[in-house]
């Protein structure tokens, strides 16, 4: 592990800060920044909730040895386990971020990110705090190439409306349970979405239902561009509805209506899910990156 090179942490409240500092690192890395890039962004123009009493929220820019921008991250995850964002870093910057929150005195029990600067950060979190890390959820980042239909399915797609923000926070929390269940983990309990951030993105007409006689069967969300990029996310069709079809309809046309409007497309699958995988491989989704859930425990 190299941790020869010194890196200065610069941590802020203010995203509007991590932009004007970090905004040409964003831009050069417009697809590994997109989780980043959108947060911050929404966050920026009053488009998430404020954190709960005692909930950290931050985003940090890494200074390289020359004063320059080389790598960012944040910690705004608005329900439990809270964890922090990496994107990828050097290892002795990943290993300083560690020290930094522990320093501060930050209770890390996850960290995601891209790998393997999220890996290093939470085994270091783990050296300083006699525990032990390990990987939760293993993901990929796909982007779209030739785009391919998937076999017809019945119903259709519609933007969900603002007098839907009950139904649509009701799938949303129980998006991560669903991925859990299908992948073979322990299903924790539902994650209170944050409605400020919901309904947000139901003004901006980046969330979709699939709908077949007359009821929703499947979820698509979206998120704004960013840096000309646009990332898909979440993807639910409840259990009992799986294998008609539905989600890779609605993720086709969604993808469809993402290009066309200049948009680049890319979304996450978890890799433990291989019918996913197969599906948006189907669609013409191509593998870009690995990333990682990681629990420090």
């Amino acid at each position: 592990m190299d941790t020869a090179e010194p890196y200065a942490l610069t941590f802020t409240e203010d995203p509007a800060r991590l932009l004007a500092e970090a905004g040409p690192l964003l831009a050069a890395e417009p697809v590994l920044t997109s989780v980043l890039s959108v947060w911050t962004r929404l966050a920026a123009a009053g488009g998430v909730a404020p954190p709960a009493p005692g909930v950290p929220r931050w985003w940090l820019v890494v200074h390289g040895p020359g004063g320059e921008p080389v790598s960012v991250a944040m910690r705004t995850m608005p329900h439990p386990p809270y964890a922090p964002w990496v994107h990828a870093m050097p290892d002795a910057a990943a290993v300083a971020l560690a020290g930094a929150l522990h320093d501060r005195g930050e209770e890390v029990t996850a960290v995601n990110g891209a790998l393997p600067a999220a890996r290093v950060v939470a085994e270091e979190t783990a050296r300083l705090t006699g525990r032990t890390a390990r990987v939760h959820e293993r993901l990929r980042l796909h982007v779209l190439g030739e785009q391919r239909p998937p076999r017809p399915a019945p119903g259709a797609l519609r933007p969900v409306r603002e007098d839907e923000l009950d139904e649509l926070a009701r799938w949303w929390a129980s998006f991560q349970r669903e991925v859990d269940r299908a992948a073979g983990r322990d299903a924790g309990a539902d994650a209170d979405p944050d409605l400020v951030s919901l309904r947000s993105k139901v003004r901006a007409g980046v969330v979709w239902w699939w709908e077949d006689e007359g009821r929703p069967v499947c979820l698509v969300g979206a998120n704004p561009p960013a840096e000309g990029v646009a990332r898909i996310g979440p993807v639910l069709t409840p259990e009992a509805l799986r294998g008609r079809g539905y989600a890779g309809n609605a993720v086709h046309q969604v993808a469809a209506l993402l290009r066309a409007g200049g948009s680049q497309v890319c979304l996450f699958t978890d890799q433990a899910n291989p019918v996913s995988n197969r599906l948006y491989a189907g669609l013409g989704f191509e593998a870009y990156v690995d990333t990682a859930s990681l629990r420090v425990e």
